[in-house]
């Protein structure tokens, strides 16, 4: 019987969350295109949605893994509002500049996960991993262009605003996901986010008509349409539950760095869907880049620490006591 490591499940686990945030990236572009409703208009419906669905997840496989320690509180909050913040920031990022632009600046979340852990947790990066950041990061600029980009300066603010947002994500999530269940890290977390984008979202000045307009779901003239809450369902249960609940769940198998690293491949599944679904393109350079951030990401999964052995062992101790 082959046996298969929790590391490499949670590359997988992290592999496909970035494939479903990539989807996710042109249906929200799409979905505001169509409906005029607001970055955070969105947010709050993929946030309040998730939290519905992963609570009712819970309470049908671990309703007493929902159970929030007094000490676990405060690290909730402040995760809570990194998602919030970041599914926020990443829609304004995505609506005003072209996707792989916005996704290369909030993934350069992944170079400061290294220097937090590095030098403020002290903890051991190996050299592998900064020739696999970089070698993502250099792969994300060509096949971004951008220097045949003229960006705009708002859309930069709101792009690097999701880095951060993004670094805060992975950091307080390897804590969380270390001490609770990575579904329940996800409710608590998904939950604040609605309480702090209720106040803000002005969702109470969206027509409900809008959701039952029909609107163009390609970039072709006379393409196919379809319902609005069509669209706002699969980015609810597909690109932020479903997402949301394999990266907390791959975080949770793999350190924060590597986890980052691996869903930077997130911008080439964003770029695939882009041109199935808005006509979008990637020339020969493009193509090169794209495989040098696939290189680095293959470097990232071999440059296992010294305690790698430990860590899995530790890990399927964790999963069958």
């Amino acid at each position: 019987m082959i046996r298969v490591s929790p590391r490499t499940i949670g590359y997988l686990a992290s592999s496909l969350g970035a494939l479903l945030f990539g989807l996710n990236g042109v249906i929200i572009k799409i979905l505001m295109d169509g409906t005029g409703l607001t970055g955070f208009q969105v947010t709050q419906f993929r946030v309040a949605g998730a939290a519905l669905l992963m609570g009712a997840t819970m309470l049908v496989i671990d309703r007493t893994a929902l159970r929030l320690p007094r000490r676990r509180i405060v690290p909730i909050v402040a995760m809570g509002i990194a998602v919030a913040t970041l599914q926020a920031t990443y829609a304004i990022a995505v609506f005003i500049l072209p996707v792989g632009i916005a996704l290369l600046l909030e993934y350069t979340a992944t170079l400061a996960v290294a220097l937090i852990a590095y030098f403020f947790l002290k903890e051991h990066v190996k050299t592998r991993i900064w020739v696999a950041i970089g070698l993502v990061l250099a792969g994300l600029v060509v096949v971004a262009e951008v220097w045949n980009t003229t960006l705009d300066p708002i859309g930069v603010v709101w792009a690097l605003l999701a880095s951060a947002s993004l670094t805060a994500y992975f950091i307080l999530g390897e804590r969380q996901t270390g001490a609770m269940n990575p579904m329940a890290v996800g409710f608590w977390s998904m939950t604040v986010a609605t309480v702090f984008w209720a106040f803000l979202s002005e969702w109470w000045e969206i027509d409900p008509a809008v959701l039952f307009a029909n609107i163009p779901l390609t970039a072709e003239p006379g393409g196919v349409k379809g319902p609005a809450w069509l669209l706002m369902a699969l980015n609810i249960v597909v690109g932020t539950f479903f997402a949301f609940a394999l990266s907390l769940f791959a975080i949770s198998r793999l350190r924060a760095t590597r986890s980052g690293i691996v869903a930077t491949s997130e911008i080439l599944f964003a770029f695939l869907f882009a041109f199935l679904l808005l006509g979008e393109k990637l020339n020969a350079g493009q193509i090169v880049g794209a495989a040098v951030v696939l290189i680095g990401i293959i470097v990232a999964q071999t440059a296992r620490d010294s305690h790698g052995v430990d860590a899995d062992l530790a890990l399927v101790s964790k999963d069958t006591s």
